[in-house]
């Protein structure tokens, strides 16, 4: 009989893996997939768009950008962390907004780093002069050009990121002080005079996991004291027992998407 028992359980178990998988493959539909071409050079992305969007309305953009791991050009794994926060019902109903994932290529980086992975922690180095990526160029470029519809309000526009896309995130803050309103970087790292150029235009919200042994979480920390230095007022939250996914901690978190869309250009 406890084997029956135990039968039926995994039968369930894995029943509902499969449906759950389904559900969100299901409602992964609902972003659009989209390329960005410019001189020859193309950026894949997926784009959420409100409920019943209106393009007689101004709706705030997201702008999220992936980790080395969701690298590629299937215009699809950049959605497995995060997208599902935007999915949500009651953050759809909330927050109506146009959400934005690029994909990065496979070779590409979104931030202009020296990375050597010899080292654990991986040992990185931010070049604040350097020219920007192609892959960020073109999301820089998409930006740009999306933020000139009628339907964006330009007030409230926002990025984040984690680990790859942590550092992008504080890198197209820098490259592009005056596009956003709020950012959110999670186990990222950048260069923290590059803070001097947002400091005092866009509000910050930093997290890392205390344990993170694949991106060192001094670098975030380091990135909070730049950030202060040059006169923001960041939150910062340090997981005591996350290592490198602390970004499940950091979609947890009830306040985030509030405080986010809360905030309008200074």
């Amino acid at each position: 009989m406890s084997l029956y028992k135990n039968f039926k359980t995994l039968f369930c178990g894995i029943l509902l893996f499969f449906l759950i998988n389904a559900s969100f493959a299901q409602h992964q539909k609902l972003y659009k997939h989209k390329q960005y071409i410019s001189n020859g050079d193309t950026l894949k992305y997926r784009i959420l768009l409100p409920k019943n969007f209106d393009e007689s309305k101004q709706y705030p953009v997201v702008l999220f950008l992936h980790g080395a791991g969701e690298r590629g050009n299937d215009n699809k794994a950049q959605l497995v962390h995060g997208s599902k926060l935007f999915l949500k019902e009651n953050v759809r109903d909330s927050f109506p907004s146009i959400v934005v994932f690029p994909q990065c290529p496979k070779e590409g980086y979104w931030s202009n780093a020296r990375v050597d992975r010899s080292t654990k922690p991986i040992s990185l180095k931010y070049p604040v002069n350097a020219e920007p990526t192609i892959s960020l160029s073109l999301v820089m470029k998409l930006m740009d050009e999306y933020l000139g519809k009628p339907f964006v309000n330009t007030n409230k526009v926002y990025v984040g990121g984690l680990s790859m896309g942590g550092m992008g995130t504080f890198e197209i803050l820098y490259r592009k002080p005056d596009m956003f309103a709020a950012a959110f970087a999670i186990c990222g790292g950048g260069n923290p005079e590059g803070a001097k150029e947002y400091a005092a235009k866009t509000e910050l919200w930093v997290f890392h996991g205390a344990k993170d042994d694949v991106v060192n979480p001094q670098l975030s920390i380091d990135m909070v004291s730049g950030y202060l230095k040059y006169g923001g007022k960041p939150n910062f939250t340090l997981y005591a027992d996350d290592n490198h996914n602390s970004w499940d901690s950091a979609f947890a978190e009830p306040e985030l998407l509030p405080w986010l869309f809360s905030k309008s250009k200074k």
